[in-house]
């Protein structure tokens, strides 16, 4: 099977590579943006005008909601959409909602900004760009003979709709969603996913935008070399150890032959 080299350097020899969507594959911040724009919109609306000051602060910390930009770190570019409800009623109990209104709220909420999500529900089908280089990359990697998933907190919907609209589905033989368990970061969720493409862990790549991904791969037995971070798909450079390989292009991933014995 080929040896994966970045920049020229060897990182090891892989039958599969996993792949992280959001901020991976997809250029998703734009998207992000505006669907926790939507939900702080929406949370303000429901609860009294004194307020709304304080709960927009708390909403906007708690999403990484920045000017024009959103933290690649934060739980709205990381976290399952269940953790993101979770975060949003923990705020509206800050600023005096009862837990069973706070949580009954938020799902209101979340329903309302679901059906508005640009990802999904634009009325042109829109959904996030491919990150650059992409398709030429997943192309050679299937010429190659190597195995390709996507592992994500996105929903099943949502990464089935990403991958037709950009045609790219026939490149993955497997899908791990937040509908799946375990979900990541569980390092399980990388057992599940190379179980279905029948690989270990010790010959796969995993390619991801957080360090809960890097370190769910390398828990998972993926060598510390093929654990890799991905950092162009934000305004904000995702805040990656830096002793992970990092790639920035996928122009700088390559394949080559192992050599004879």
């Amino acid at each position: 099977m080929p040896e994966l080299h970045l920049r020229g350097t060897r990182l090891g020899d892989v039958d599969a590579v996993l792949f992280d969507k959001d901020g991976t594959l997809s250029i998703s911040e734009p998207q992000l943006i505006t669907l926790a724009e939507a939900r702080v919109f929406l949370c303000l609306e429901a609860v009294p005008a004194e307020h709304r000051s304080e709960l927009q602060t708390l909403l906007e910390r708690a999403y990484g909601l920045r000017a024009d930009a959103i933290c690649p770190a934060g739980i709205t570019a990381v976290a399952s959409r269940d953790h993101n409800l979770i975060a949003t009623a923990t705020a509206l109990v800050q600023v005096g909602l009862g837990w069973p209104e706070a949580l009954a709220c938020s799902e209101a909420v979340f329903q309302e900004a679901d059906r508005r999500d640009a990802r999904r529900a634009g009325g042109d089908g829109t959904t996030s760009a491919t990150t650059a280089g992409l398709k030429d990359w997943l192309q050679q990697l299937c010429r190659a003979g190597v195995r390709c998933a996507v592992i994500s907190n996105d929903d099943m919907d949502g990464i089935e709709h990403f991958l037709i609209s950009h045609g790219l589905r026939d490149c993955f033989a497997a899908l791990w969603s937040a509908e799946h368990r375990p979900r990541k970061p569980d390092p399980a969720a990388v057992h599940g996913v190379c179980d279905q493409l029948g690989v270990t862990p010790a010959r796969t790549a995993l390619i991801g935008d957080a360090n809960s991904d890097l370190r769910m791969a390398v828990a998972a037995g993926i060598p510390h070399s093929l654990a890799i971070g991905y950092t162009a798909a934000w305004q904000m450079p995702p805040p990656l150890a830096e002793a992970h390989p990092l790639v920035h292009h996928w122009s700088e991933l390559s394949l080559r032959a192992m050599a004879d014995a």
